[in-house]
């Protein structure tokens, strides 16, 4: 059976089409499938329609989160919640057009256990462009693989993956890093990307960039190591400096004048051992947060069956 995972954020007015486009496409799938919707707390109708959805189809399970968790904390609840084999997941924007799925599908029975669907073609605006890319470059960083820059919301795995990463308890929450937990086996597979037809993104440029800073902090020490050679070359620069001034004193007697010069020097290790303190910081605060065993979501209610969390 196919599980297909919908992360719902303020919705209401996509979800019946994407209920229909998904059943239409799939009705005669081998296996059945499931849909299940994890509302966000988004503050709209959005439940309601879930409701309303799951009375009227016995294929739709919903649960709402009792509050705003984030969009990967609710696929990670979904995920766990999950009857199939194998599990999709998509917006519920309509912007992952659902008639796409049969393509990952298809590769991931070529012996895949991961298969993203990048678009062909982005349709968002330059700025979310670009936060996009920086996140996606984060995200490379933080699982350690290549094909981390074609990684999408669109995407299809075994449900088994879920298994490395089942007693995993963090408030910071990247599906796509905890795959990698599982597997190395990835793919991806274009496929088309449609013009947002209702309401508008829950993620700013901002909010793209803080994800992005949070996949690296939570996930990589890259930024420690980055830390460490900024150190190692502010210190290195010093020691020619000072061997600029020594050397200078021997052979001219004079010593290097200037306030100027002293303080510019002092402001850049400054600066330098600033930034290697906060970038410590960040990750001692996510072993406090850690420590805490704050959930990454907590269920409110569940419509259309019994879900586990």
């Amino acid at each position: 059976m196919l599980s297909i995972v919908v992360p719902v954020y303020r919705s209401a007015a996509s979800l019946p089409e994407l209920h229909r486009r998904i059943a239409a496409e799939l009705e005669d799938r081998s296996g059945g499938f499931e849909i299940l919707f994890v509302e966000d707390c988004g503050g709209d109708d959005s439940w309601d329609v879930i409701q309303a959805l799951a009375e009227s189809d016995p294929r739709v399970r919903g649960i709402q989160l009792s509050r705003n968790y984030g969009q990967h904390n609710a696929l990670l609840c979904g995920i766990r919640a999950a009857n199939g084999d194998v599990i999709a997941t998509m917006d519920d924007d309509l912007q992952h057009p659902p008639e796409e799925l049969p393509k990952l599908l298809e590769r991931l029975q070529t012996g895949y256990d991961v298969v993203y669907g990048p678009p062909e073609k982005e349709q968002h605006g330059l700025m979310r462009d670009l936060a996009s890319m920086i996140t996606k470059m984060a995200l490379e960083g933080a699982m350690g693989a290549q094909n981390a820059r074609q990684a999408s919301a669109l995407r299809v795995f075994r449900t088994n993956l879920r298994d490395a990463f089942a007693a995993y308890r963090s408030p910071t929450v990247n599906v796509d890093v905890l795959l990698t937990w599982g597997t190395a086996r990835f793919s991806a597979v274009p496929v088309r990307h449609e013009p947002r037809k209702f309401g508008q993104s829950g993620y700013t440029p901002r909010k793209l960039l803080r994800h992005a800073f949070n996949m690296m902090t939570g996930f990589s020490i890259r930024p420690l190591q980055m830390a460490s050679v900024i150190g190692f070359g502010f210190a290195l620069f010093g020691v020619i400096v000072l061997a600029y001034v020594l050397l200078r004193w021997l052979f001219s007697g004079s010593p290097v004048p200037g306030f100027a010069f002293l303080a510019s020097i002092i402001a850049i290790f400054s600066g330098a051992q600033l930034l290697a303190l906060g970038i410590i910081g960040e990750y001692l605060a996510r072993m406090h947060f850690r420590s805490m065993e704050r959930p990454a979501y907590v269920i409110s209610r569940q419509a259309g069956g019994n879900v586990s969390s």
